[in-house]
């Protein structure tokens, strides 16, 4: 699947911004052509606007084939539009302007570019020429090499441009694993991590006007009319959104949950008896302690190198006949390992279970829980979803399966045996353990406990860097297509979109790049980086924009074979001599 779309992006995405720019007639239309590249990354935007904010919806909020989402739905309506676009596309044929193919122009160039090196390399002593490409004129045309020279005068300005897309492009990626960090709760509405995502669409469709009918003409006050210029100032702008990501990231660190290092292990006792334990261990700084009934001790910084063992004795301080009795053992800990222990009833002997725990938030920034049963036989326990107007039954466990559960952020009737024993909320980021017990006259009690807590910090403290990167790529992406499609020879239009979306795909592998190499142990530092290496990557390109001279295009006569045809087609036909034409003719 993911190798159909990039292949049907790479044909549609070069072709489609510079078939549209065919349709005007220059330059006459000139203006009308940068209004054109306007409205259509506005129409591409409100595309993404529309499938950002409902696929999710389709995803999680619809049921099909007995499952709680419904994937089939959320591609499969993306993919009927597409077969509904193609058809209106092929019925608007007839009022294109369509130009006949000039064959592939990328195989042209390479091996003109080819060709001038290896003359170069022959006949540069004996044959200077004023430009390298000169020297394969003879064997491709002076319309090609010409043609060519453009080409790679544009293309030097592109060699910075990758940077903007690497950093453009994490706001699917980084960004919204940031916003799984983030609390979505509205009061009247929960935003999915995901959706945040459809911000910069929403902000493009509202800058693309604003940009057109006061930006602009602000920036022209201060001197920024040029395309390069633009193009600076939405890079910087990309860098500005990055130092913001930054501080949010630095605030977010603080909610997160503490993972053993290097050196380190992390110790938890749940106590699941209805009674309160004196605990003595040789463990550093926690010698004699109390267990409370139905809580957590915890521990999170505990120095092991390799492996270690720690005893403890647990003697019951309340009264009860399954309260009496003295537990003993071992504390079995593992370096950069969570190790859980959950005190039980079993078979009517007192003691612990232990298990490796895990209190990472999830990925998608879901709740998880974990059912720990001290029941006498494996109860049923129901999650029964009630923040719907269709109450349904999201989960069903067993209280003696202990498996981590990712769940949904929504308020649950928590059933045991068919028996309400608790209504609780479980929120984004939270990681939650539900103990489920017998009481002495037959009923069940479910005690829930914070392992890891919810996140705090509100998602919409993360608009000021969608606002600013919105802001840069609005000025950056519509210039960069306009200025693409209008140094382009006739003949190399597609040729040059393609090579700007190659930007893209650049950038893309930088990220891929940074992410492997694992530089950095926090996430704050590799925002720095792209942000510092995002004003250095502008600086540069301010240098070749200033350098950066258009070569004019030229009008080539499609009669004169000696500047329009490779040798093989000259040999073919052959080449008229002018002034010998002029004279037969004279006479």
């Amino acid at each position: 699947g993911l190798l159909l779309i990039a292949f049907g992006s790479g044909g549609i995405k070069p072709c489609v911004a510079a078939f549209g720019g065919e349709q005007f007639k220059m330059p006459e239309q000139a203006k009308y052509l940068a209004l054109f590249f306007s409205m259509f990354y506005f129409a591409v935007n409100s595309g993404s606007f529309v499938s950002t904010m409902v696929t999710p919806i389709l995803r999680e909020d619809v049921k099909c084939f007995d499952d709680d989402d419904c994937f089939p739905l959320a591609f499969g309506v993306p993919g009927v539009l597409m077969v509904v676009s193609i058809m209106i596309f092929i019925i608007g044929k007839p009022l294109y302007k369509i130009s006949a193919p000039a064959g592939n122009m990328f195989v042209k160039v390479s091996k003109c570019i080819w060709t001038a090196i290896r003359t170069r390399s022959r006949e540069k002593s004996i044959n200077p020429r004023e430009h390298w490409l000169d020297y394969s004129e003879k064997r491709w045309g002076r319309q090609l090499v010409d043609e060519t020279r453009i080409l790679l005068n544009v293309l030097k300005l592109y060699i910075p441009l990758p940077v903007f897309w690497a950093l453009f492009d994490q706001q699917g990626s980084r960004w919204t694993f940031q916003a799984t960090r983030m609390d979505g709760d509205l009061g009247f509405w929960t935003i999915k991590p995901d959706q945040m995502q459809v911000i910069n669409p929403l902000l493009i469709l509202v800058f693309i006007p604003l940009y057109e009918v006061a930006f602009y003409p602000l920036l022209s006050l201060i001197g920024i009319r040029r395309p390069l210029q633009k193009l600076t100032l939405g890079g910087i702008f990309a860098g500005v959104a990055f130092v913001i990501s930054t501080i949010v990231e630095i605030q977010l660190e603080d909610t997160y949950a503490v993972l053993p290092k290097a050196g380190e292990s992390q110790l938890r006792i749940f106590n699941g008896m209805n009674c309160d334990y004196r605990v003595q261990t040789d463990l550093p700084e926690h010698a004699d302690f109390t267990l409370q009934r139905m809580s957590m001790f915890e521990e999170k910084y505990i120095t092991v190198q390799g492996v270690a063992q720690y005893t403890y004795t647990l003697t019951s301080t309340s009264a009860g006949a399954d309260c009496a009795g003295t537990v003993r053992g071992e504390f079995n800990l593992a370096e950069e390992k969570q190790m859980s222990y959950f005190l039980r009833k079993k078979d009517g002997n007192v003691g612990m279970l232990p298990y490796e725990d895990d209190t990472e938030k999830s990925s998608k920034g879901y709740p998880i829980f974990r059912v720990l049963g001290n029941t006498a036989t494996n109860r049923t326990v129901v999650f029964r979803d009630i923040d719907t107007s269709d109450p349904f039954d999201r989960h069903t466990n067993g209280s003696f399966v202990f498996d981590l559960v990712e769940s949904y952020p929504s308020e649950y009737e928590i059933f045991v045996d068919g028996e309400l024993t608790l209504t609780y909320e479980m929120r984004l980021g939270g990681v939650y353990t539900f103990i489920v017990s017998d009481t002495e006259d037959n009923r069940r009690v479910t005690t829930p406990i914070i392992v890891t807590d919810p996140n705090s910090v509100n998602m919409l403290w993360l608009i000021p860097q969608y606002v600013v990167m919105t802001l840069g790529e609005v000025m950056y992406s519509i210039t960069g297509l306009e200025f693409s499609f209008t140094q382009a020879p006739e003949s190399m239009k597609s040729v040059l979109q393609g090579c700007w979306q190659l930007t893209v795909a650049v950038g893309n592998l930088i990220v891929v790049i940074v992410a492997e190499a694992k530089i950095f142990d926090a996430q704050k530092w590799e925002f720095v980086l792209f942000a510092g290496l995002m004003f250095v990557d502008m600086g540069l390109f301010s240098i070749l924009a200033w350098r950066y001279k258009a070569i004019p295009l030229k009008n080539y006569d499609e009669d004169d074979a000696n500047a329009t045809l490779p040798i093989e087609q000259k040999e073919e036909h052959g080449l008229d001599n002018p002034a010998f034409k002029k004279a037969a003719d004279d006479e």
